[in-house]
């Protein structure tokens, strides 16, 4: 391994291997085409990322030599910056491409020269259609959750990419569980895959770190249940998740009208106020971060204490995947899944597959006593945060970079015309403003052409303008040019 690359690692602080990372590493340092399995928060970006960047030759021609392949844009996010710390000594230039970002930047980017594109399929393949992204030299390729990617329906969009990169290369797939669709995948695309599972055969899906609580809930009282249980004793960053938007975006709100430190992070927000909830997430400007599904992967947060689950999850993956953002890196963890009525069914089938033991959840509400010794919860704790606690400067605090690089936009009327031109917060020169339509008539001041300069009365006499006298207006069931019937009421 390149001295640079442990050098990099030693001042993260990284200085030995996880399961998944020492069995890939010697593989992959070897070119070898692999297929690595283990559970969420394991370490597989490091177990891709190192043998990715001994590839690279510096200096290249600007050419991307490997290509990164990745489900979700937080993901992205999140394995670009480690990437890019790993190499910071060999002086190799990655790219994040995904979408709700400009093209412009990007395309910019990849004109000047990368050695390391990691990218979302959608944005990948445009790029690529655009001839702006060329893949001939690609020699290393990697799919990083792929079972993500085929539950989020790109599995054509990688098939295409895969057809657009030399066949002579390493291909690395990387999963956290192994689909038919995925495993034909790589009996296409791979040449005689090595498949590294990182657990012991018997071993559980889950963590065994992590402590799982499993509540019947009433969908009335879970908003309260949810302010007592995020009063517990030691939590530190917590996640919720939430099956659709509107309620990830309703919990946060009435999270922090209750004094508590919430974002959310969901389809519907645009990408820079996804990525400032992130980062405000990641710096502890918040402790709680509500999420739909989209963001179960490719956040990675240290210390995270608590995962909470407000609805019960659609199957065991996806359980899994959730509760794989805590009892991570040898850390300890709390699970919360809060079950409704006609979920019991479906939590069964998930204890039952996972062998958890738990397929009747306890009825519980946010007065029971066994919630409150459970979670270790102070007996006076209420549905608000007391004051004393309301230390975190909130999401407000964290700048919105899309705020900032949009220009400002000016409204009509009064204040100034919108802006075609120039830069934000300059103002029109005064000769050039355009007229304005005002109640009541012109504006005395705005210019006109010549053949605006006069008005015509009734009776074909000309009027000054700025004159007092009100304009003719031509009204129904009233008379034409000239004509000599009264006007008609206000």
């Amino acid at each position: 391994m390149k001295s640079e690359i442990v050098r990099a690692l030693s001042q993260a602080g990284i200085e030995h291997t996880f399961a998944i990372q020492e069995l890939t590493l010697p593989l992959a340092l070897r070119g070898e085409d692999l297929i690595g399995q283990a559970r969420t928060g394991t370490g597989k970006t490091l177990g891709f990322g190192v043998p990715l960047l001994q590839r690279v030759q510096n200096p290249g021609d600007g050419t991307p030599q490997v290509l990164v392949v990745v489900p979700t844009r937080e993901l992205c996010v999140q394995v670009t910056r480690d990437l890019t710390d790993a190499g910071k000594h060999l002086g190799v230039r990655t790219l994040a491409v995904y979408g709700g970002r400009p093209y412009e930047p990007q395309i910019e980017a990849l004109q000047k020269g990368v050695d390391v594109v990691i990218g979302t399929p959608g944005r990948l393949l445009d790029l690529a259609e655009q001839q702006h992204l060329v893949l001939g030299k690609v020699n290393g390729l990697v799919l990083d959750e792929a079972d993500e990617m085929l539950d989020l329906g790109f599995l054509p969009d990688i098939e295409r990419i895969l057809r657009m990169v030399p066949e002579q290369r390493q291909t690395m797939l990387f999963s956290a569980t192994m689909p038919g669709p995925i495993i034909n995948l790589a009996r296409t695309f791979l040449q005689q895959p090595t498949h590294i599972r990182a657990e012991q055969a018997d071993a559980g899906a889950v963590h065994e770190r992590t402590e799982q609580f499993v509540y019947r809930a009433h969908a009335m009282d879970k908003t309260e249940l949810l302010a007592r249980a995020l009063q517990a004793t030691d939590r530190g960053l917590t996640m919720i998740f939430s099956r659709t938007k509107r309620t990830a975006q309703r919990l946060a709100d009435d999270l922090a009208e209750r004094g508590f430190a919430s974002a959310a992070v969901h389809g519907d927000l645009g990408q820079g106020a996804r990525e400032q909830a992130l980062r405000a997430f990641r710096g502890g400007k918040v402790d709680i971060l509500v999420a739909t599904d989209v963001a179960a992967r490719g956040i990675d947060v240290e210390d995270v204490t608590h995962v909470i689950n407000l609805q019960c999850p659609d199957d065991e993956k996806t359980y899994v995947h959730r509760i794989g953002r805590t009892g991570r890196a040898g850390k300890t963890g709390v699970a919360i899944t809060l079950v409704d009525w006609d979920e019991e069914p479906r939590w069964k089938l998930i204890s039952d597959a996972l062998d958890l033991g738990k397929p009747q959840p306890v009825e519980t509400y946010s007065t029971s006593p066994h919630l409150y010794t459970d979670l270790d919860i102070p007996s006076d704790a209420s549905g608000r945060l007391p004051l004393s606690q309301r230390t975190r400067s909130g999401l407000s605090s964290e700048p919105d970079e899309d705020a900032k690089r949009a220009p400002r936009r000016r409204g009509r009327g009064r204040g100034g015309e919108s802006k075609q031109n120039g830069e934000a917060g300059e103002s029109r020169p005064a000769g050039r403003r355009k007229r304005r339509r005002t109640r009541g008539g012109a504006n005395a001041e705005d210019a006109k052409a010549p053949s605006e300069a006069a008005t015509s009365n009734g009776s074909g006499q000309q009027e000054a303008p700025g004159s007092d006298r009100p304009r003719r207006r031509r009204r129904r069931g009233g008379s034409g040019r000239g004509g000599n019937s009264a006007p008609a009421a206000e």
